[in-house]
């Protein structure tokens, strides 16, 4: 579970998850002072790290010989139909049939799996 709260007279967020704080803001632009990154930059900061870790969970139990994996991530449109770019490289001795195989794991994260879920969000305001 994460719990957040706004500071005093800023626009941003204090997020508190298991032991970790985390700061999310926005930018100038938005009337922020950029403290941290923005809501978006979050859901697509949580792609990118449950895509790196489930692929390198995936090479460690096969014994693929994967020394990094990078992402980028961007949400390209917003709306009923979104859209992300999710872009993956590995760098290591991998045949062409585990880069093939390392690139299906990437899109059965549990964040990749969410993302694209029909997803319903309870809200109860108190």
């Amino acid at each position: 579970m994460v719990t957040g709260n706004r500071r005093q007279d800023a626009l941003v967020a204090d997020l508190n998850i298991r032991t970790h704080k985390l700061v999310s803001g926005l930018t100038a632009t938005n009337g922020g002072n950029d403290e941290g990154p923005n809501p978006h930059e979050m859901v697509e900061a949580a792609l990118a790290a449950c895509t790196i870790l489930t692929v390198q969970m995936y090479a460690n139990h096969k014994g693929m010989k994967l020394e990094s994996t990078d992402v980028a991530v961007k949400i390209t449109s917003e709306g009923a139909d979104s859209v992300f770019s999710l872009e993956v490289s590995f760098r290591g001795d991998l045949t062409p049939e585990e880069r093939e195989r390392l690139g299906q794991i990437a899109q059965r994260c549990p964040i990749h799996k969410l993302l694209v879920s029909n997803i319903k969000i309870e809200t109860t305001a108190k």
